[in-house]
């Protein structure tokens, strides 16, 4: 084995300039394949976070449209991969300002705990997060359309006709203006002293990174521990067009993928199999000399791959640097990626060793071919 390996690297060493060529292009494969990798793994992962990032992932309604029994809920619910769970007061009421009404949802939650959903502390522009009886935060939409500032006083109307005043005491900005116009928030407390005491209207949550894609079966799993009076929803109910979208993505990105390591396998095997032609004459000669034929395969097969491990390299540093060059000069406006840097090492590994395997299992061909070469043919025709 060492002196096939000893051969591999000669024959190799002997023809610098187009072994060079070889792992370059190897490496422009293994790169693009990393590159659209990252890149639709980026992309996945920047629309997950702005359309569910800061929202409920899985929810808990009642038919009864309130519940109190939301402690002993919460407590049953013991999956690992569900890492927030917040108990929620929402409730629709107008809005009545200088003559004018517009709706506003009054959402009520531990702001601590809703946080890690809705990241609501970060969202602040001015002001602080609600703590008093009667304390409310508003969205930068509503402070800009009508002129609101701290410490105003607001008067909402609920569905059964009841007057109730709010105190602002901050403006949040979550980058969506239908969500800054439509949401105030409060505190769990205050939003069930004047709706209804020890009620909760949903309980919401959201999964950690690795489980986005299985609040289906986790949303099962909750409902089946429930009665038939609760109803249990998750994300990829609500946006079936966005979860086709992301799984088209995926497809397509899966496609690119195996079509550049068809090409780097079958440009390997054809440069392979001209080597076997171009090293025939000495391959001859070793094999008068004694080289078995096992031999002589292994010999192009440790070609296929110390071009692999090498190409794989390559390609990784060019596939790094193309996604790092990519989030670097590709920016919005703000001076933001349009689409985040994210690197999957699993991903990266799993790259190369394909690209690896790929170059070793497109040597098996020239391989065979040099194996079964005859030494006295060989000689006679050179």
């Amino acid at each position: 084995m060492k002196t096939a390996f000893l051969l591999a690297y000669r024959f190799l060493k002997s023809n610098k300039g187009q072994t060079i060529f070889i792992i370059l292009g190897i490496g422009v494969g293994v790169s693009v394949q990393i590159f659209i990798g990252s890149l639709i793994s980026g992309l996945q992962n920047s629309l997950i976070e702005k359309t569910i990032g800061n929202s409920s992932q899985i929810t808990i309604k009642s038919d009864t449209k309130t519940f109190s029994n939301y402690e002993e809920i919460i407590k049953n619910i013991k999956d690992p991969k569900i890492i927030d769970i917040n108990p929620v007061y929402e409730n629709s009421t107008l809005l009545t300002i200088n003559d004018t009404s517009t709706s506003l949802i009054i959402k009520g939650f531990d702001i601590g705990l809703a946080d890690n959903i809705y990241n609501i502390i970060d969202s602040i522009v001015e002001g602080n997060v609600p703590s008093g009886d009667t304390d409310i935060i508003l969205g930068i939409n509503l402070k800009e359309e009508y002129n609101l500032s701290i410490n105003d006083t607001i008067t909402v109307v609920d569905k059964n006709q009841k007057i109730i005043e709010f105190k602002i005491v901050g403006f949040y900005d979550l980058g969506i203006s239908s969500v800054n116009k439509t949401f105030g928030f409060t505190t769990l407390l205050t939003s069930q002293n004047i709706f209804g005491s020890g009620l909760i209207t949903s309980i919401e949550m959201q999964v950690d990174n690795s489980s986005i894609f299985e609040t289906d079966v986790l949303a099962s799993d909750i409902a089946s521990s429930l009665d038939e009076n609760y109803t249990v929803t998750n994300w990829k109910e609500d946006n079936a067009s966005l979860l086709s979208g992301l799984q088209g993505q995926s497809i397509s990105s899966l496609m690119i993928q195996v079509f550049v390591m068809i090409s780097v396998v079958l440009g390997i095997s054809s440069v392979l199999a001209i080597t076997v032609m171009q090293k025939s004459k000495q391959i001859g000669i070793l094999k008068a000399m004694g080289l078995k034929n096992n031999m002589a395969l292994y010999v192009f097969l440790f070609e296929g791959l110390m071009l692999g491990i090498c190409g794989g390299l390559v390609g990784v540093i060019l596939g790094y640097l193309l996604s790092l060059s990519f989030t670097t000069f590709a920016l919005n406006p703000d001076g933001t990626p349009v689409i985040a840097l994210y690197i999957d090492y699993a991903f990266i590994v799993l790259s190369f060793a394909i690209a690896v395997i790929s170059c070793t299992l497109a040597s098996i061909i020239p391989a065979r071919k040099s194996a079964n070469l005859n030494p006295i043919d060989i000689i006679r025709n050179n």
